[in-house]
């Protein structure tokens, strides 16, 4: 009793406060003034960490934005490639080439499942050729092959092989590409991408557990008198880690949500400059590069994702170093 007396103000109204909050489980209805808080709200060590949380939260939210473009981008790429086939015919001595094109395109148009058919034209073929031989080109004192583009209508109906087969027979120094070797490249860089979009997100969210682990010491250190005197006196470990979870809690909610709300403003802008006639030199060659730049709806939905994700990890992982540090009291 007469330690008790001797302890600080705070640490008194703590330890009330957990009586208090006793008698109120077991059904007292006396007027009960509130209790202190174990974690102090305002501290600076939780100002720092709801910053670091939100830095964490947005860069997560940045890299799901970036997977989720790569992908889709990667997709479109795949699905336009998989709707065409390239008919390509090479020239040759004694070789009629009109007549070659003509007799391709004929070839073309007569096999199911095929819709249009384009011949590239001698100024298609020089703008084609243009970024590696340079412009004013002579396609007549040059070897270059023509190509023909054949839409595919119906991918069920049509037959690759028997495209080639009607080619070979019909027209010479022709071949057919199907761009399978281009398709299991971009497949491959989307995985590549992707995997390496996780393993950013995995690095980013461990490093927002390990902060939690440190402020949740720091906290716990900072009232180290409170933790072991509520221990002590009977306090369940339950009711001292749900305290901590609680401010942990609420501090990663407002983390996450300034983390996603900002990278969702992000994306809204970038989707703007993307959209405009004029924006900036980056931003021109990412949408030449992958089209709309824009995070579609499953964008936006792992950004929610992520801020759940921050929300539980920030709770879990202070209550998860609550309870280990009590464990240790014992």
């Amino acid at each position: 009793p007469g330690r008790r007396g001797r302890l600080p103000g705070r640490v008194k109204a703590v330890a009330d406060g957990a009586r208090k909050r006793k008698a109120r489980a077991r059904g007292n209805s006396e007027g009960l003034r509130p209790s202190a808080q174990i974690v102090p709200p305002q501290a600076v060590a939780g100002r720092a960490l709801l910053l670091v949380v939100a830095i964490m939260s947005f860069l997560a939210c940045l890299t799901v934005g970036a997977v989720t473009v790569v992908n889709d981008a990667a997709e479109s790429w795949s699905n336009d490639l998989l709707r065409e086939v390239t008919i390509q015919i090479r020239p040759a001595d004694g070789v009629d080439m009109l007549r070659e094109i003509d007799k391709a395109i004929a070839a073309a148009r007569s096999q199911a499942g095929v819709g249009a058919v384009h011949a590239l034209s001698d100024e298609q073929t020089r703008d084609l050729l243009q970024p590696w031989l340079g412009s004013g080109l002579d396609l007549e004192t040059l070897p270059v092959p023509r190509l023909i583009q054949v839409q595919i209508t119906d991918s069920r109906a049509f037959s690759l092989q028997a495209l080639r087969e009607a080619v070979a027979a019909d027209v010479r120094g022709a071949s057919v590409d199907d761009h399978a070797r281009w398709t299991d490249r971009l497949a491959a860089m989307a995985r590549a991408f992707v995997g390496g979009g996780i393993a950013i997100l995995i690095l980013v969210l461990a490093s927002m557990v390990l902060s939690v682990v440190f402020a949740t010491r720091a906290a716990m250190a900072g009232n180290r008198d409170v933790v072991e005197v509520l221990h002590f006196v009977g306090a369940e470990d339950n009711f001292i880690a749900r305290e901590f979870q609680r401010h942990f809690l609420l501090l990663g909610l407002k983390g996450g949500l300034a983390g996603g709300l900002t990278a969702c403003l992000l994306f809204i802008v970038i989707g703007l400059l993307s959209d405009s006639p004029v924006g900036a030199a980056g931003i021109t060659e990412a949408v030449g590069l992958f089209g709309d730049v824009t995070v579609g709806v499953a964008g936006y939905l792992g950004v929610l994702a992520i801020i759940f994700l921050v929300t539980v990890l920030t709770a879990a992982t202070s209550r998860v170093a609550v309870r280990a540090h009590l464990g240790r009291l014992d």
